[in-house]
């Protein structure tokens, strides 16, 4: 039996928790929460702790998941490994690429498991999809983005959220790391653009950017995240990977509303297009939200069981994050950036 610490209890710090509270072979120790007592049914009956540190000594769990703000992830993903826990973290790794690297190091020198985030990488749709594109073969061009129009709790949130990381690196991690899982090739050149938006956020934040990557086989990149009550709703789930020899879609178009959780990660059908041929593949019985959670710390419990090799799920993690923070330095500084020179 694990014994699972959970900090943080926001929207995905919860369903993690659910996962764990769930599975036959974790048991809670207790939760992390800078709030109090959840009002969730489910987990009334485990300890609160308001100090990750303090719940860290008091509970010595086999695995630590963190699912607080991005600027924490870090120092409390090297405590739990100090402390002897595997770690699952959220995206992002960290906020800068020196902590991230920290963060790995400590992992490859503890000899603990260390688990990002990536729940793209756990849905069997996005799999397909990265699968299909890898047949085409490349050059690759990759156009994708996620804008959210948020407001009430939502845009609160995300305020929340700028108050560390700007939405091209939070939500943008997951979509390079498709990139980069179906190009392999690294990146060359980063460059970005940006705007703020609302007189809500600081004003050294934009709460939309977008930017363009250039990768050492050819492959190019466009991604965009913008969000915010004044976001459009128009084209808000753009996805298509474009070579030489066709394209690969996404083709659900009744996403819903542009911040609903389970419409960022439903795919629901593929158009593959090769010229002179379209074949469409449905995809049925996708998993939610949730499931995709269950998913995930099922992987993180296997993943210390069995022994699995992680070397490459924490290298592909850093290397989405550089390209990101890249792309946010260029926006701030209103010039390109030469990762061969990082």
């Amino acid at each position: 039996m694990t014994r699972v610490l959970i900090a943080g209890l926001g929207n995905m710090g919860l369903s993690h928790a659910l996962a764990h509270h769930h599975h036959p072979q974790a048991r809670i120790v207790g939760l992390v929460n800078r709030s109090g007592m959840t009002d969730h049914p489910d987990l009334q009956a485990y300890p609160v702790f308001a100090d990750f540190h303090a719940a860290l000594a008091e509970t010595r769990p086999d695995l630590a998941v963190i699912a607080t703000y991005s600027d924490s992830h870090a120092d409390f993903a090297c405590a739990a490994m100090e402390a002897g826990a595997h770690v699952f973290v959220e995206k992002p790794l960290a906020t800068t690429v020196a902590d991230a690297r920290r963060v790995v190091d400590c992992a490859t020198r503890t000899g603990r498991k260390l688990v990002v985030g990536y729940i793209l990488r756990h849905h069997p749709s996005w799999q397909r999809l990265i699968a299909e594109a890898r047949a085409l073969g490349g050059p690759y061009v990759f156009r994708l983005n996620l804008n959210q129009q948020s407001d009430g709790p939502t845009w609160e949130t995300h305020k929340a959220l700028m108050q560390t990381t700007s939405p091209i690196v939070d939500c943008g991690v997951h979509y390079v790391d498709v990139m980069c899982q179906i190009t392999d090739a690294a990146p060359v050149r980063v460059n970005g653009i940006g705007l703020r938006l609302s007189d809500e956020i600081a004003p050294d934040m934009y709460n939309y950017g977008q930017f363009q990557v250039v990768f050492a086989d050819g492959s190019v990149g466009w991604y965009e995240a913008g969000w915010g009550p004044m976001m459009s709703e128009t084209a808000f789930f753009v996805k298509d990977i474009i070579s030489p020899n066709g394209a690969v879609s996404i083709t659900d178009g009744n996403k819903g509303a542009s911040d609903d959780v389970d419409g960022h990660t439903r795919v629901g059908g593929l158009l593959v297009h090769r010229p002179g041929n379209d074949t469409l593949i449905e995809l049925v019985g996708e998993p939610g939200h949730q499931e995709l959670c269950d998913t995930e710390q099922a992987y993180m419990l296997r993943a210390i069981a069995e022994d699995i090799d992680l070397t490459r799920h924490m290298s592909d993690a850093v290397q989405s994050l550089r390209i990101c923070l890249a792309a946010d330095h260029s926006i701030r500084t209103g010039a390109p950036v030469d990762l061969r020179e990082d």
